[in-house]
């Protein structure tokens, strides 16, 4: 994991680099000359990986059938569902799609809202659209009722309420929704100023690009400086773990805040509007649906939220125990992957059990892997007792957790020094202090490991199993 994490971080900052916009524009030029050209001049190491990786998919582009759409023809969709954020919240997420490369022209933005909502919710959709209307292509509002048939209170019902309204403005105004790629925000989301012109280079790239998703790194850079240090590398190390998976795009599920096309969302039914997991399970609707021919494209550049904080230390690690065993909930994908496997006879049986195996792996591994690194060394010398004591094991132990202690610590020293390097510039004064004392903070890993990993999964997959089903858990969001 440390060796990914490392390639995938390395990976990260070039193309964090990449003038997307320029390579947009190359790809546009390919419906008028098919020639490539060469860059050249000297150019540093990075430079020349980017280089190297834009100069192989245009000459995957000229293999295909057609060219992808002219880049001013795709429109960018963005839903933000809401259920009790007020201005503070929304607002900056509305800034950084103005401050976008790509013109904003290009983005329509729709505030769902539950009617549930509080008033203050409500008034800050509306002002926010009075405000911001004009500057994009358009600025929707839609609020979804509560109590809808075959729905259940999800964030996934919300978002699909709202997408049909979308499809029938796309339909109105005679937008092809095979040009349409649509993002589903958290409503704390705050996206890299970059973020949609890497989408749609992503998008213009990849030859099927109607059957694919895109998956961003969230980070959790909001208020990552004021939250609790155990906060603070929780939310680190969730990040990583994407950063880890982007490493296999065969094996790779969307996570949190994604895009896709619309067509494709159009043409499965939207979201699911039953369960707590809706951003892997529309993955895995799309993948059946699709018969298999359904994959996730990495895409290297940010989008950023809230890290989990509440007035106080309790109710944070209250509120984070809440939203990690709501995130893995999603093992309630399970059975239903199975149960579509075994109904879509056109899915290959290697294709079947490998993402069937990395799923129940994937969750078995979090609900146990904490308990047994923490307390797996003790259970020899606990349990069996003398004849231990006798054996040749017993003497070679201690050079045995030596080592792995040894190797260990190497990777802890890796993650320290990429957290380090991914957050952002604390604010006010002391910041180096800051960071070094974010190095201590890194001794928490097994209260974080045992606490607010393992114990809140193994919590979710109990309660699955005995059918104690949960509702979608929205998370406190506070700023200082």
């Amino acid at each position: 994991m440390t060796i990914l994490l490392t390639l995938s971080y390395l990976r990260f900052n070039v193309e964090s680099k990449t003038p997307w916009l320029n390579r947009i524009k190359e790809i546009d030029e390919l419906h008028l000359n098919t020639t490539l050209k060469n860059e050249s001049g000297s150019r540093s190491l990075d430079k020349l990986i980017s280089s190297g990786i834009h100069h192989s998919n245009l000459k995957k582009l000229l293999r295909c059938p057609a060219l992808p759409p002219i880049s001013n023809d795709l429109i960018h969709l963005v839903i933000i569902p809401a259920a009790k954020e007020d201005e503070e919240i929304l607002r900056p997420g509305i800034i950084s799609l103005i401050e976008q490369e790509i013109s904003c022209k290009q983005i329509l933005v729709t505030l769902a809202i539950e009617e549930r909502a509080p008033a203050t919710t409500k008034k800050a959709a509306e002002k926010l659209q009075k405000e911001f209307k004009n500057m994009f292509l358009d600025f929707l509002v839609v609020i979804h009722p509560s109590n809808l048939p075959g729905e259940a209170r999800v964030k996934g019902a919300n978002a699909s309420y709202a997408a049909t309204h979308c499809t029938q403005y796309f339909q109105d105004n005679n937008i092809d929704l095979s040009n349409v790629i649509v993002s589903c925000f958290d409503a704390d989301t705050v996206v890299d100023k970059k973020y949609f012109s890497a989408l749609t280079y992503a998008f213009m790239t990849t030859p099927d690009r109607e059957h694919a998703s895109y998956q961003p790194i969230p980070v959790y850079h909001n208020n990552i400086w004021t939250v609790p240090a155990f906060s603070r590398v929780m939310e680190t190390g969730s990040s990583f773990f994407q950063l880890i998976e982007s490493t296999n795009p065969e094996k790779l599920v969307t996570f949190s805040s994604h895009s896709m096309s619309f067509k494709a969302l159009h043409d499965i039914g939207y979201w699911p509007k039953d369960m707590i997991s809706d951003d892997s399970a529309i993955f895995w609707k799309a993948y059946i649906f699709y018969e298999g021919k359904y994959q996730v494209i990495p895409i290297y550049a940010t989008l950023s939220m809230d890290a989990t904080m509440a007035e106080d230390w309790k109710t944070t690690i209250k509120n984070i125990y809440k939203q990690r065993r709501r995130w893995a909930y999603g093992v309630e994908n399970f059975p239903i992957l199975i149960r579509g496997f075994l109904r879509s006879p056109n899915i290959s049986v290697y294709n079947k059990i490998r993402h069937g195996f990395k799923m129940l792996e994937d969750h078995v591994s979090w609900a146990t892997w904490g308990f047994l690194l923490t307390t797996m060394s003790w259970f020899p010398a606990l349990i069996a007792g003398q004849q231990y004591n006798n054996s040749v094991l017993y003497y070679n132990e201690p050079h045995i957790t030596r080592t792995i202690f040894q190797l260990s610590s190497i990777s802890l020293f890796i993650s320290i020094l990429l957290s380090i390097a991914m957050l952002p510039e604390p604010k006010g004064d002391h910041k180096w202090a800051k960071k070094l004392g974010h190095i201590f903070e890194w001794l928490a890993i097994p209260f974080v490991l045992v606490g607010l990993s393992a114990l809140p999964a193994l919590d979710a997959q109990t309660r699955l199993m005995f059918g104690k089903y949960m509702e979608f858990w929205v998370t406190d969001k506070t700023r200082k």
